[in-house]
């Protein structure tokens, strides 16, 4: 049994038990039952994911993903390929938007590099580097379907590196360019929709680009004739490195019950993929927010989830999961803090006196 097969092995189902506990906390404190929205729900799941009542939140770590694609060869991108690794400076010069929201909210930010074309040498990155970059998938598979594992594997291994140095809550980053067209060929294939109904403009792409965005995703398709029901195979004939890899992160957290951020559209291809490969892994990730690209909506929907932020972003790197780790502490702190109404001596919602 490999890795992969271990970790799937060790999913269950969220603890009913808690969930139920936490809810009936939720509706005792001073409060209208339901009047915080989303924090309340929030505050639920998490209880079910980590098993306990009134969970208490701690380390939180950002696992940015970094590969090259193929693909943009075919000029899906306005960015050169080059611009992959040089961000990883930046990311390691803590430049970097994720860098930013990260140390706004208090996380710490690791850098793996899975699959970047060139051999880059930074102190801090850590490099677990499948294949240097993806094949052209619009002229045939991205990867083979072992180094369609073999990332999945070195998410999982990273994630579980951090998970045990005392990692309370993860979320998935990405950098690759390229990766929106990787991610629209996942979606389109795995939800059975034409391309041009989950292709957006990535990187800034004008009615030409995108047009000729979508004919590569549809010539891939065709080509490469991905399984929807098999995600491994959908990774390895139309996917991106660091989407296995997110897709790794996500089933190590959801087999170590610990909640999952999912960042913007690549990091929902990844969890689209985690979730092909075990259908309970969903119930573990929380969706940070809502991009502007058009197949993330298209995910979240499929996932189950639903996006705490709606704020127009589209950046990746994990900035939108950044922003919604303080949104799960808000609402851990919501439902652990806040006095109930016998605890305050308040009415509740039929006169009783606390």
């Amino acid at each position: 049994m490999g890795r992969l097969e271990e970790t799937l092995k060790r999913i269950g189902e969220p603890d009913g038990a808690a969930m139920g506990q936490a809810r009936a906390r939720q509706d005792q404190l001073t409060k209208p039952p339901g009047a915080l929205g989303a924090l309340e729900e929030i505050s639920i799941k998490v209880a079910g994911i980590a098993g306990e009542a009134m969970p208490r939140p701690g380390r939180k770590v950002v696992l940015v993903m970094a590969a090259d694609h193929g693909v943009t060869a075919q000029g899906v991108s306005l960015y050169p390929r080059d611009v992959t690794a040089q961000m990883l400076h930046n990311f390691l010069a803590g430049g970097a938007a994720i860098n930013v929201l990260a140390r706004h909210v208090g996380a710490e930010v690791r850098v793996v590099d899975v699959g970047v074309a060139v051999d880059v040498e930074a102190e801090g990155l850590t490099v677990r580097k499948v294949r240097h970059g993806t094949a052209d998938m619009s002229e045939g598979p991205a990867m083979s379907r072992e180094e369609a594992r073999a990332c999945v594997e070195a998410g999982i291994a990273v994630a579980e590196e951090e998970l045990e140095a005392g990692a309370w809550m993860l979320a998935a980053g990405d950098m690759g360019i390229g990766n929106t067209t990787a991610a629209s060929a996942i979606t389109a294939a795995m939800a059975g929709m034409d391309p041009r109904e989950v292709t957006g403009r990535g990187t800034g792409l004008d009615d030409e680009g995108l047009e000729r965005k979508v004919g590569v995703i549809r010539r891939a398709l065709e080509v490469n004739r991905p399984h929807p029901s098999d995600a491994l195979d959908v990774l390895a004939k139309v996917g991106g490195l660091e989407i296995g890899a997110i897709a790794g992160v996500m089933l190590a957290a959801a087999a170590a019950r610990r909640p999952v951020l999912v960042d913007g559209f690549i990091s929902g291809a990844g969890a689209l993929i985690a979730a092909g490969l075990h259908p309970l892994a969903p119930h573990f990730m929380l969706a940070s927010h809502l991009s502007v690209e058009r197949g993330h909506a298209v995910i979240l929907e499929r996932l189950g989830l639903h996006p705490i932020i709606r704020a127009n972003m589209r950046l990746g790197e994990g900035t939108g999961a950044a922003l919604g780790f303080s949104l799960v502490e808000a609402a851990l702190k919501i439902l652990s803090e806040m006095a109930t109404f016998a605890e305050a001596g308040v009415s509740g919602p039929e006169g009783e006196q606390g």
